[in-house]
């Protein structure tokens, strides 16, 4: 359409291609048509790299079976597996979809033009009347020329005896020709004709011959002269020669054009064919992502040893993990201030154990950055803000939806300052409460109105005083009535705190003491917002994961060392902590 209107745009084309079910009940997706210049060969081996590499899943089989009635290429879907899922993937990872750009180009009076459709057309059709008039032009010349020397021809045939008797007399051509044109009134051209003119020609079938010629050639210099004085006539005569090439060359359209059948949001796609369910994402301090259903892990009480979350290489360890629907989409913003979008049904599911996959293979982060904190969104149409805060203690918030068209390289989230590193991230309403912690074990607590609303890429307010030595590790915009508190230390402690605990003041102050530090606490790595029937999930350096009910861990003063969460084993300390919401369901 936009090609159309405007001259620029572009087609999408589709291979075709349909769904069958097998006699075993299976689905298999049937290919018998590939876009243009597209190779079969290598459309089937880059299938088989995109299944080996796991970028498209539930695939059992693709092989050719195409032989002298045309293509068929036959993809073998697994049990289970959503055939309309694994079509919509290979059309956005194969060329079984390919682009077109187009551009309506044109000389139009020798200068270069992009034309519209309506435009490109009313050119068409000067140009071809342009040419009607030049070739008629020619032809009424070719046919002038002609009927002069017929003309010609004529005169001597009627004076026969006296042209011989001329050319007899005359010493050379020259002096025939000479004498011809005095003698008859001929021009130069009749006479040179006649000079030339074979002797068959005095007979009196010839004779007739050119006489019939004559007469058809001055009809036609008649119909000719008619085309040039007439604009209308010229149409009609385009009219039926562009019919004559339709009759000629027109044959039934092998392409099927099919109005916005192609494009499909992402969400529509999402809500269609994507099961809704609660997964666990897990990224490694190497890069490594994965996500595991939540019932891949059982509920322990507080102390217990916990269970493997995941493989890891001995210099490598679990990060960031959190909880996300399927349905939902993933932020992830680095420590250098960048944000990059995932949707989390993209992301490969795997087994609790295993290592998982590069992340590399789905942003498009530097090496250099490291993702310090990820949220999960479903919408962006709602009125909600990213709220920031820095390691040295710089606040930003900025509405969602300036992020809502992440570009796959990342878009910039907040200017940071010399040395300054972006820590954590929350999506607020605008109306919450923020709670800031540091690893010296301070905390602050204000209200979220404190912090305009800046631009995507300003650099922030000051939010929190910092003693030399200390820094940010954590931000809390307190989202649910009867909320507590929970911090956890590098040593595997931790504890709850009324959230009055911790008194309401302006943001830029120091705050106050949320945990005492020790040589046996250690010291803060988490702060946190939880209610009773919520689950707390701990991972360790060496990839120790256990899950815990909050409400095991009792509510302690704020200015208190906690307890226990975690037995750790030598060398190991907490990496990452995060909250599962709780139901009435039993979690195996």
């Amino acid at each position: 359409k936009s090609a159309y209107h405007t001259g620029r745009g572009k087609i999408i084309i589709r291979a075709k291609a349909r769904i069958e079910v097998a006699k075993n009940d299976r689905e298999t997706i049937i290919i018998s048509e590939l876009p243009y210049q597209v190779n079969k060969a290598n459309l089937i081996e880059n299938i088989a790299y995109l299944v080996r590499d796991k970028k498209i899943e539930d695939i059992s089989d693709v092989r050719d079976e195409s032989d002298k009635d045309g293509l068929r290429v036959v993809i073998d879907v697994k049990r289970g597996g959503a055939a309309n899922v694994i079509l919509n993937n290979l059309f956005k990872h194969t060329q079984m979809q390919v682009t077109f750009g187009v551009i309506l180009l044109a000389l139009v009076d020798g200068i270069p033009r992009v034309l519209n459709l309506k435009d490109m057309m009313e050119s068409f059709v000067k140009h071809r009347l342009n040419v009607i008039i030049r070739r008629t032009k020619f032809d009424l010349d070719a046919a002038e020329k002609r009927a002069h020397i017929l003309e010609g021809y004529m005169i001597a045939l009627d004076n026969i005896d006296e042209v011989i008797e001329v050319i007899k007399k005359s010493k050379d051509v020259p002096t025939a020709q000479e004498r011809l044109m005095k003698r008859f009134k001929l021009s130069e051209i009749q006479s040179k004709a006649i000079l030339e003119m074979r002797l068959q020609r005095l007979t009196g079938l010839e004779r007739k011959k050119i006489e019939e010629e004559y007469r058809e050639l001055i009809k036609l210099i008649e119909k000719l002269k008619r085309i040039l004085a007439s604009d209308a006539l010229r149409r009609e005569i385009l009219t039926d020669e562009l019919k004559q090439l339709k009759e000629t060359y027109g044959d039934e359209r092998r392409t099927e054009i099919v109005m916005n059948a192609v494009k499909i949001s992402d969400e529509e796609f999402i809500k269609e064919f994507i099961k809704e369910e609660d997964v666990v994402i897990t990224i490694s301090h190497s890069g490594y992502i994965k996500r595991t259903p939540v019932s891949g892990y059982r509920r322990q009480s507080r102390g217990g040893k916990g269970i493997i979350g995941a493989t890891t290489r001995e210099d490598d360890f679990i990060e960031h993990m959190f909880v996300a629907s399927t349905h939902n989409h993933l932020m992830f913003f680095t420590d250098l201030g960048k944000c990059y979008m995932l949707k989390v049904h993209e992301i490969q599911e795997a087994s609790r154990t295993a290592k998982g996959y590069s992340v590399a293979n789905y942003l498009g982060k530097s090496k250099e950055e490291e993702i310090t904190a990820i949220l999960n969104v479903k919408d962006f149409g709602e009125e909600h803000y990213i709220t920031m805060v820095t390691k040295q203690g710089v606040m930003k918030k900025t509405d969602l939806n300036n992020f809502e068209n992440t570009r796959k390289g990342g878009i910039i989230a907040i200017s940071l300052g010399k040395d300054d590193k972006l820590i954590d991230v929350q999506l607020t309403n605008g109306k919450q409460e923020i709670l800031i912690g540091t690893h010296g074990g301070m905390a602050i607590r204000f209200n979220e109105s404190d912090i305009r609303s800046m631009g995507r890429t300003a650099a922030g307010v000051r939010a929190i005083k910092l003693d030399k030595k200390d820094y940010v590790v954590g931000l809390v915009a307190v989202k649910r009535a009867g909320t507590s508190i929970l911090v956890v230390t590098d040593k595997g402690y931790g504890k709850r705190s009324d959230l009055q605990d911790y008194r309401m003041t302006r943001r830029g102050g120091k705050g106050v003491i949320t945990m005492k530090s020790s040589e046996k606490n250690g010291s803060l790595i988490s702060i946190r917002e939880v209610v009773d029937n919520d689950d707390l999930m701990i991972i360790t350096t060496k990839g120790i994961m256990i899950r815990q009910n909050v409400g095991e861990i009792r509510v302690m003063g704020r200015n208190t060392q906690g307890v226990r969460l975690i037995k750790l084993h030598d060398n190991d300390t907490i990496s990452a902590v995060a909250s599962v919401v709780g139901d009435d369901a039993e979690v195996e």
